[in-house]
């Protein structure tokens, strides 16, 4: 088999997250967003290494996801989120069994350490910091229809932003994730060409960055941006064999976000990615749509809904 599973890091990225981990934004105080949403990411042809081939055996894959995740702003400074997907995979030709289930549950803490007035705007320093852990008792050993690595994760991010007055943002960041070994259903595997007799495998390491371009308002929101994440170490899927949790993944994509306030309280959300270059990867496409809700737990501090601050 010659095939790849698009790393869940995505699920993470702006694609699919309004107020997510690796943004500019952050929650008044004592204002809740819950989130729900969903995801469709296809593809066809991958990178085997850095080789790009046809995926003639399973014809087209699908990953789809539903997340349901809320933010709360503790302080105008630090805002907790909590996000868990429903993960489930196909392919329009194959006999392997598709898997479906609850991934990972995730918490980030993101904090604003910094703002100064300036140029019209303000700028904005930000920290995040996540953890991850498997939700259920999943297998990492059937990629790419595994819905996730089953791997704990630990990350951290450094946010910079400015949002001018009329409207304009710039945010750039980066960021890097430890990712704990993963146990296999089988006592031996191939690493670097290597036979490991062990049910544990290594899962790389890896740092991501991006930069986003847009335009916010009380009502609406739109953006383009660009991201790209490697793994720190890993091998190469093996030719003619399956992917495996310990394989290098990188890849670069590009995407476009909108959103719209139906009223003050209510917004909706689409976005679109492509894939543009990667490693061990699928070439995927990648559209998301959901809605927000916001709440007052606490009107101390709250702020006007869907302003960038």
């Amino acid at each position: 088999m010659r095939h790849f599973y698009l790393s869940m890091f995505l699920l993470l990225s702006g694609t699919a997250l309004a107020q997510s981990p690796n943004d500019g934004i952050m929650m008044p105080q004592g204002q809740l967003c819950i989130l729900g949403q969903y995801s469709n990411s296809k593809w066809e042809d991958y990178w085997q290494g850095e080789t790009k081939r046809s995926n003639i055996n399973l014809g087209s894959l699908t990953t789809q996801s539903a997340m349901l995740m809320g933010n709360y702003g503790i302080t105008k400074n630090l805002n907790v989120m909590l996000g868990l997907p429903y993960v489930w995979t196909s392919a329009s030709v194959s006999y392997i069994t598709p898997q479906k289930g609850i991934q990972d549950l995730m918490v980030f803490l993101k904090y604003q350490a910094f703002e100064m007035e300036g140029l019209g705007g303000a700028f904005k320093l930000q920290a995040t910091g996540g953890l991850s852990t498997p939700a259920s008792n999943y297998t990492p050993d059937l990629l790419p229809f595994s819905i996730g690595l089953h791997s704990k994760t630990a990350s951290l991010r450094a946010i910079l932003n400015y949002t001018a007055n009329f409207g304009l943002y710039v945010t750039a960041q980066g960021g890097h994730t430890w990712r704990s070994n993963t146990t296999l259903d089988h006592n031996s595997y191939i690493f670097n060409n290597e036979l490991i007799y062990s049910d544990e495998m290594p899962v790389p390491n890896v740092f991501d960055y991006s930069a986003r371009l847009g335009f916010i308002k009380p009502r609406y929101q739109a953006e383009v941006w660009y991201e790209s994440f490697t793994g720190l170490s890993g091998d190469d899927i093996r030719y003619n064999e399956a992917p495996q949790a310990s394989n290098k993944m990188a890849a670069a994509q590009a995407g476009v976000f909108a959103k719209y306030f139906v009223t003050k309280r209510l917004g909706i959300f689409a976005a679109v990615s492509q894939v543009l270059s990667g490693r061990n990867v699928g070439e995927a496409l990648t559209w998301t749509a959901g809605a927000t809700y916001f709440l007052d737990i606490n009107k101390k501090g709250t702020e006007e809904v869907g302003k960038q601050d």
